[in-house]
């Protein structure tokens, strides 16, 4: 019974040559029918084929090593936390390897020499005091000497350095710093500026250097630099004659543990970790909104393939009325969907790759993948794709088919004579249900431990657009009965028959209505939701920044902890506050979150930075003890004087106790820790930023001479007001907005080209219709006003259920980020929104009109349903 079951499933989604035969017959008769779905599946495909590209550029590509180029084996520490066997979350600051790991991985058999490394972000200053970067804009690192021979970096002038006042320079940038053998160079290391001599000019390594330039210090001078004798950046390893380095790799994997291995391409993750931050972030977003778009693709199919069912509803009675059985209905509408998917995928393939590209570049654009980030375009995302929209599109026409194919032959004559007015029992109660619980996830405040408030009333907005999709026709003839008269003038005859047949076909109007408001659902929570977090978080940073004037970096890493006390002595100096930042990872019960951290000096903080306190003090912050905003202290079930388990940036594990808790999480960061435990934890162990107060009374010109005077030893170092104090960066943000947006972009768009389908395929099948008007006594001018009335009726329903819809999961966030339920609304976006929606629907119904009306009448009338 289970075999014979599975093989009539098989035969019914795989079709047998004489149904592609006879599905081939079909489409070609009616080409119109099968436009909508063949451009929804050619679309699905270049949006899955170029998630497939960038997946895989993820997972298998990456930038070629560098100063790394020769090292047959690097290895480092883990840079992950993992969540799970299958999703991690990248530390933001460098996990380093204790040094005493260098010896252990030198006693591996295989290894020739296993050499430590350290990373220093350096300034280089020219004579004029300004400061001469790297290739491309990207940073100067310096290093030990005994590094050199993994570039490998070979003297082309001078000798190597040996005291602690000697460097080597790469030659590139010798040049554009205009140094020679023997010249007097002076580096900058934080803020703090010492001078060198210059002692070799080093050639780079064959493949040179495209990002990044480097500087040669004695061993010991660079550990002394880098501020831990006792840790590495990394290991580079040399192999012996004939051990290949996935070999080697493995036995240093089993005979060292705490180290990660990396070969090939995998190296330049080490080197550089952007390429790693970016590899991560593009497989996971890509391999997820690729899954969303098979699951799209499946409900836009089955959408466009019911409308065009429904157009053929006469034809499919009568093949039920002379004996047609489900099964054949099955197989003939299943094979029609094969041979449009398969059409539509391989079309789709070209564009897919082109649109890889452009994703890429985007991502460049907004700093979510460097620039040199190699992609892999082969033929197994292609594949993937055509299976994926094949499968998609058959199980669409299986849904499509199920009900006709049950349908009894007298009662499929019965239905397709009218269009079916009443909606199933289930599908209301459904709809009906959604919008109670919608509405207690967004107002009702019932955020479990372990979600914010905010990412609960956003994420509620599916309750919504699900309940869009339910009660859709049902909400249309509402507004039809209540706001048709107002859109159509019933006095003249083309508001009246707008208005008849929006009443009498509210289903197909619905078709297009429906999937247009939820887009205009998306678009307004994703386009409001941004700017109302933007402005929630720019007003608690203007509330609560109390500090006259701001110190950052012009250049470099930061700014060194020795310009906090070069300012507290100024006179007129009331109070320097030393900001560091980085992002943490805090972990509750199963779940684990990226939130972003401060570090600061408690003492009468609140002089520089009003975190609005509201429980405990910040004048307990010190060594063991941390403080969480309200929503970070509410998401991980947090309680004042309780303790949390918390990851630096460097992935060292705390378990503090909390001694505040404060309002201003969003404009200052969600954690905040003491000052020098979070410096001694950054990768170049600096602030961002120090705050300065003024002492009351004090004239601001002086104050803002004696500060520059101050801080003039420190080259990198400038003098700004408040509006230099940036924002907090968002939590696990690394360009991951643009990523967001752009993929919120691409899911509204092909709900977009859903739209214009159903509207073409809706209007373009009413010829007949048009035809008997003009017979009749219609003008084209009178049938094309009775189009735009109907269209009237489209754009105003869609905009007000949709933006309707929205409203609660926008007030929810609102409340929930800023305790006000007025969420921001930007004019610009709101006018987006309206003119693309316009724009869409009227666009699609003029254009179809006037292809429906391009035959004379009387050829027309005669012609195919």
């Amino acid at each position: 019974m289970v075999i014979r079951r599975v093989g009539r499933l098989i035969r019914t989604l795989v079709p047998f040559p004489k149904d592609l035969s006879l599905a081939w017959k079909t489409i070609k008769g009616r080409k119109g029918g099968f436009v909508g779905s063949f451009v929804a599946i050619a679309a699905g495909s270049a949006v899955i084929t170029a998630c497939g590209i960038l997946l895989m550029s993820g997972l298998s590509t990456g930038v070629a090593p560098e100063r790394y180029a020769g090292a047959d084996v690097v290895l480092s520490a883990g840079q992950s936390f993992w969540l799970d066997e299958s999703s991690a979350v990248r530390y933001s600051e460098r996990v380093t390897l204790p040094s005493d790991k260098i010896a252990a991985v030198a006693a591996v058999p295989g290894v020739k020499a296993a050499v430590g490394d350290v990373d220093i972000e350096l300034g280089v200053l020219d004579s004029g005091g300004g400061v001469v970067g790297g290739p491309n804009g990207y940073p100067v690192y310096g290093h030990g000497w005994t590094t050199a021979e993994l570039g490998p970096f070979t003297l082309g002038t001078g000798h190597a350095p040996t005291a602690s006042g000697e460097v080597v320079l790469d030659s590139g940038l010798a040049s554009r710093a205009h140094l020679s053998t023997g010249s007097t160079v002076r580096l900058v290391v934080g803020s703090i500026a010492s001078s060198y001599r210059v002692v070799g000019i080093a050639d780079p390594p064959p493949g040179g250097l495209d990002r990044q330039s480097a500087v040669f210090f004695t061993d010991d001078q660079a550990t002394s630099l880098s501020g831990r004798p006792d840790q590495v950046a990394a290991i580079g390893v040399l192999a012996d004659p004939g051990v290949t380095p996935d070999r080697l790799a493995k036995a240093i994997t089993a005979a060292v543990p705490g180290v990660e291995t990396h070969t090939g391409t995998g190296r330049g993750d080490v080197e550089f970790l952007d390429v790693g931050d970016a590899r991560n972030l593009v497989v996971d977003t890509s391999a997820s909104f690729g899954g969303t778009m098979v699951l799209i693709v499946v409900f836009v199919v089955a959408s466009t393939l019911t409308l065009s069912v429904q157009q053929r509803r006469r034809e499919l009675a009568l093949m039920r009325a002379i004996g047609a059985t489900p099964r054949q209905i099955h197989w003939m509408i299943g094979a029609e969907m094969t041979l449009v998917s398969l059409s539509g995928a391989l079309a789709g393939a070209i564009p897919g790759i082109i649109l890889a590209f452009v994703m890429r570049g985007v991502f460049i654009l907004a700093g979510a993948m460097p620039s040199d980030y190699q992609m892999d375009v082969g033929i197994l995302p292609i594949l993937a794709s055509l299976v994926l929209c094949v499968f998609s599109a058959r199980i669409s026409g299986w849904l499509v088919a199920r009900r006709v194919a049950r349908t009894s032959p007298v009662e499929a004559l019965g239905e397709a004579a009218v269009e079916p007015k009443k909606l199933s029992r289930a599908r209301l109660v459904i709809g009906a249900l959604l919008i109670p619980v919608g509405l207690l996830l967004t107002l009702g405040n019932v955020a479990d431990s372990g979600d914010s408030v905010a990412d609960v009333a956003a994420s509620a907005v599916l309750f919504f657009v699900v309940a869009l999709g339910c009660l859709g026709p049902v909400l249309l003839r509402a507004a039809i009965a209540l706001f048709g008269p107002f859109l159509n003038n019933q006095t003249r005859a083309h508001g009246f028959l707008a208005q008849s047949n929006a009443r009498a076909n509210a289903r197909r109007l619905s078709a297009a209505a429906t999937p247009l408001a939820i887009g205009v659902t998306l678009a307004a929570v994703q386009i409001f939701g941004a700017t109302t977090t933007i402005a929630a978080s720019q007003q608690q940073l203007n509330e609560g920044l109390r500090a006259g004037y701001v110190l950052t970096a012009s250049s470099g890493a930061g700014v060194s902890p020795q310009v906090t006390d070069a300012v507290s002595g100024v006179p007129g100096v009331a109070l320097a506050t030393p900001v560091a930042r980085m992002q943490v990872l805090l972990t509750f019960g199963t779940q684990t979150e990226v939130f972003a951290a401060q570090g600061v000096t408690p003492d009468r903080l609140s002089d520089t930075m009003d975190l609005q306190v509201l429980n405990g003090s910040i004048a307990d912050l010190k060594d063991g003890t941390v403080a969480l905003s309200q929503v970070a202290a509410r998401q991980v079930g947090a309680k004042l004087g309780g303790t949390i388990t918390l990851r630096l940036g460097d992935s060292t594990l705390l378990t503090p106790r909390v001694v505040a808790i404060y309002e201003r999480g969003l404009g200052f960061g969600d954690v905040t820790l003491p000052n020098d435990l979070v410096v001694a934890h950054t990768t170049s162990q600096v602030d961002s930023a120090v705050l300065v107060a003024a002492t009351a009374g004090t004239d601001q010109k002086t104050l803002a001479a004696a500060l520059r005077k101050a801080v003039a030893p420190y080259p990198t170092v400038q003098l700004g007001g408040p509006a230099a104090f940036a924002v907090a960066p968002a939590a696990g943000d690394s360009g991951g907005w643009a990523l967001n947006l752009l993929f919120q972009t691409l899911l509204l768009g092909y709900i977009a080209i859903a739209v214009v389908n159903t509207l073409v395929m809706a209007t373009a099948a009413r010829v007949r219709e048009f035809a008997m008007l003009q017979l009749i006594g219609a003008s084209r001018e009178q049938v094309r006003a009775m189009m735009n009335g109907e269209a009237r009726i489209v754009i105003f329903s869609a905009l007000l259920f949709g933006l309707l819809a929205g409203i609660p999961s926008l007030v929810g966030m609102s409340l929930g980020l800023s305790k006000s339920p007025v969420p921001n609304i930007s004019l610009l976006g709101l006018l987006a929104i309206v003119a693309l929606t316009v724009a869409l629907s009227w666009g699609s119904i003029a254009t179809a009109t006037r292809f429906a009306m391009r035959s004379a009448p009387v050829d027309a009338i005669g012609g195919r349903e």
